[in-house]
């Protein structure tokens, strides 16, 4: 290949991953045609990009990026995985599919997170901690708490005024009729 038509090619991969700061490394080797084409399927339903790369060529695309430390040390075929909603689903999918039966020789073999190298087994620790979406959750969980926990405390208040005024107006009614009155509910 000149080295023309590989500038080429390197240039394209790095319009790929432009603003891409996240990515993890996957070995495909094993798969065969149609299971590549059901993995590919799969990948595209989460918005993640697969991207079968030469070591060399993803080296001279990513160099000066966020994405660099990734293709340090590697060898062999692999492809580039980006996308997701955030960096953690991405390492979740990618964890799960890797453990997908159909799918036998899918591996992860490390990546990059905020500029540094991640190990295939830092990429499984990765995909245990809660997502984007996950953390927001429990965020809005701990804001409404408090003012769940307010309002029940003013309705319970509200609740225990209400019950005293019907007993009262129930007590007036029998009164009125001769009858004895019932006891008050005790205030709260």
């Amino acid at each position: 290949m000149s080295k023309f038509v590989k500038d080429l090619l390197a240039r394209d991969l790095k319009n790929q991953l432009n603003g891409v700061s996240d990515a993890l490394l996957v070995n495909v080797i094993g798969l065969d045609s149609i299971r590549t084409s059901k993995l590919r399927t799969e990948l595209r339903k989460k918005n993640i990009k697969l991207e079968v790369v030469k070591n060399s060529m993803a080296r001279r695309a990513t160099e000066g990026t966020p994405l660099a430390p990734a293709f340090e040390g590697v060898e062999g075929t692999l492809a580039v995985v980006w996308g997701a909603y955030d960096f953690v689903s991405l390492t979740k999918e990618i964890v799960r599919l890797s453990e997908v039966k159909d799918f036998a020789g899918f591996t992860t073999r490390g990546g990059a997170m905020d500029g540094g190298q991640v190990s295939s087994d830092e990429v499984k620790e990765i995909s245990k901690w809660p997502s984007r979406q996950e953390q927001l959750a429990m965020l809005v969980g701990q804001i409404l708490g408090p003012g769940s926990k307010l309002a029940s405390q003013l309705l319970d208040g509200g609740g225990a005024l209400v019950s005293q005024v019907k007993t009262h107006l129930e007590n007036l009614e029998k009164a009125d009729r001769g009858e004895a009155p019932a006891e008050q509910p005790a205030a709260t």
